[in-house]
């Protein structure tokens, strides 16, 4: 009878070396993403605002900015694109003070439990509105429904009358309760949606988008 030499896959050895090498290629691969993604999520500075510089995650002062949400072609979705400086809430905040500002509305945001009802950053539920591009939703800006409703007339004046009193601006069968929202706690809020807005978030969320006649609006 003649013998045959055994099948590589029926090999023990085989399998073992395998599985040691795809493991050590999996780890090195892991920790690589892990560092590469630690440096993307990395807080900018407010000297990056001035020079130009991209990051993903702008510094706090970036509320001292324009925001606009514009195509890029390269990547195939929109991307925050951050514009010249103009006063929130009537002044430049210093980087210390818009860090503390940042703070305190994402502070309030959790003590108020707003990911009860609505989504951040992928995060939380689906009942109300995503909130991640909140402040570039055309109805808050001028000229919008919200603008007109709080009789104000800026973006960031017209969130915070908005979140102080949400049934009194209800435009929706899913009304927001009045959750005993403060002035501060609003300009804090307002203060950190418009931080979220600015971070590239790569495209999401997918139903954000800007239409060919240039306006920012939620894809129906």
């Amino acid at each position: 009878m003649s013998q045959h030499d055994p099948s590589v896959w029926s090999s023990t050895s085989f399998w073992r070396r395998s599985a040691a090498w795809v493991t050590g290629f999996s780890a090195i691969l892991l920790i690589f993403l892990t560092f590469d993604t630690m440096s993307q999520i990395q807080m900018g500075s407010d000297e990056d605002l001035k020079t130009g510089k991209v990051r993903r995650v702008p510094a706090p002062t970036v509320i001292n900015h324009a925001i606009e949400y514009k195509m890029s072609r390269k990547r195939g979705h929109e991307v925050p694109v951050i514009g010249e400086e103009q006063p929130f809430f009537g002044k430049i905040w210093s980087p210390e003070d818009a860090r503390a500002l940042l703070h305190k509305g994402k502070v309030t945001v959790q003590a108020k439990n707003c990911m009860d009802c609505h989504t951040l950053l992928g995060n939380g539920a689906y009942y109300a509105p995503d909130l991640t591009k909140a402040w570039l939703d055309p109805a808050w800006q001028k000229g919008g429904l919200m603008q007109t409703l709080t009789r104000t007339h800026s973006t960031e004046e017209a969130m915070a009358k908005f979140l102080m009193d949400p049934p009194k601006y209800a435009t929706h069968t899913r009304r927001m309760p009045n959750l005993g929202i403060t002035r501060d706690e609003a300009v804090a809020i307002v203060a950190f949606l418009k931080h979220m807005s600015a971070i590239d978030t790569n495209g999401f969320p997918r139903n954000f988008s800007k239409p060919h006649q240039g306006e920012v609006t939620y894809a129906k």
